[in-house]
């Protein structure tokens, strides 16, 4: 089962990480097509500033379990380096349930206040777009990330004592 839960949470890590990398280079042309356009027509893309940040928070939510996954993020075990190995197998397991139980509220109340932007037909200042679909993306990304923190967590847990 555990297996089965890694190899989920490897192949939902990469999804995500594959589809944050499109959008990055959708903002690395709307970056450059703004500036293209701003110094060779004196007509920069309107909405550029606020394209930029939804997609911006679509590509930092869609990485988070990719980094995980990779251990890409900062952690310090300077302290923890010192005690037992059963003493930091716990430490570990409970800062990954702990992040799991953040990020899954997160996920569930970016939900929610998607699905209040959907109820209100709220739409962007600039552009007068809905924005609820990248508020979704980044619920999705949160929730992605939890799932990722939950295997990690079992994965610890169940594993032999040689850690």
């Amino acid at each position: 089962m555990i297996r089965f839960l890694d190899a989920a949470s490897e192949l939902v890590a990469k999804v995500l990480a594959f589809l944050s990398g499109l959008f990055l280079v959708a903002m690395m042309l709307l970056a450059c097509a703004n500036m293209v356009m701003r110094a060779g027509f004196g007509m920069p893309v309107q909405g550029t500033f606020e394209l930029m940040g939804f997609l911006g928070a679509v590509v930092a939510a869609f990485s988070l379990g990719f980094a995980q996954r990779r251990k890409a993020h900062i952690a310090v075990g300077i302290l923890l380096a010192r005690f037992p190995s059963w003493f930091r197998r716990l430490a570990d397991t409970a800062t990954n349930a702990l992040s799991c139980g953040f990020f899954l509220l997160a996920g569930i109340e970016t939900w929610k206040w998607a699905q209040f932007l959907v109820q209100t037909n709220e739409v962007s200042e600039t552009l007068q777009i809905v924005y609820h679909p990248f508020v979704f993306a980044s619920s999705v990304g949160c929730i992605a990330l939890a799932f990722v923190l939950a295997v990690d967590a079992l994965k610890i847990l169940t594993a032999e004592k040689a850690a």
